[in-house]
């Protein structure tokens, strides 16, 4: 069941991102996905950490059915980066969701 609702948030999560225009097309640099900082902040923007790092490893876990996070706080980076833009509030308010999906288990 939290396999599947997470799968549901991920892909909820790809389209939020989409129709708020920030999906890229153009991944980063090898290095830039090598980062080691938080959220990979030195290297690339939220919403390509979100695209390229995040999706891409949750997806993975759900697939292999490795334990998903048990304490996971991305909201707050969303808000605060996005602080006052209207119009990404439904990704925010989707990443609010998914933190509670899998702090709750």
């Amino acid at each position: 069941m939290l396999y599947l609702a997470s799968k549901n948030h991920l892909i909820t999560l790809e389209q939020l991102l989409k129709q708020c225009q920030l999906w890229s097309d153009t991944p980063p640099s090898a290095s830039a996905l090598a980062s080691n900082a938080p959220f990979a902040c030195d290297t690339m923007t939220f919403e390509q950490w979100l695209q390229f790092i995040f999706i891409p490893k949750m997806t993975e876990l759900i697939y292999r059915q490795h334990p998903l996070p048990s304490s996971m706080a991305i909201a707050p980076m969303a808000e605060q980066l996005w602080q006052g833009m209207a119009q990404r509030q439904s990704v925010i308010n989707h990443l609010r969701a998914f933190d509670a999906l899998l702090n709750q288990q």
